[in-house]
């Protein structure tokens, strides 16, 4: 695996909107991906990802037929490419720690020194 460091300041990416016409239940999952902190490393294509991950399952979970199991797996196998499990971030190492009232670094700083120490 190459890792590029990027030393430019890097903007914060804003999550896309939900759409009103998604099933209730990728709404749900979609604004969860937003609270979630895996999201903090997304980018702009990852959002888009999940964007589509959403749409597509909405139209399944609309149609009469039901969803297809060949669909869950398909749904299962984009979300953990966006870390949702936490078998998936395991696997990639990426772990995320509850602050302690001794911790003087905020949360942020520690999950990235946490990440480039496992990735640099």
């Amino acid at each position: 695996m190459t890792i590029v460091k990027d030393d430019a300041p890097r903007p914060v990416v804003k999550a896309p909107r939900v759409s009103p016409s998604w099933h209730p239940l990728m709404k749900d999952w979609f604004r969860s991906l937003r609270e979630s902190r895996q999201a903090m490393f997304y980018e702009p294509s990852d959002w888009q990802t999940a964007r589509l991950i959403a749409e597509i399952m909405s139209q399944e979970l609309y149609s009469e037929k039901g969803v297809k199991a060949s669909m869950l797996a398909e749904f299962n196998s984009a979300a953990a490419s966006l870390m949702t499990t936490e078998g998936e971030r395991r696997r990639l190492r990426v772990e995320f720690q509850a602050a302690s009232d001794t911790d003087v670094d905020d949360e942020s700083s520690s999950v990235m020194s946490h990440y480039k120490e496992l990735f640099m």
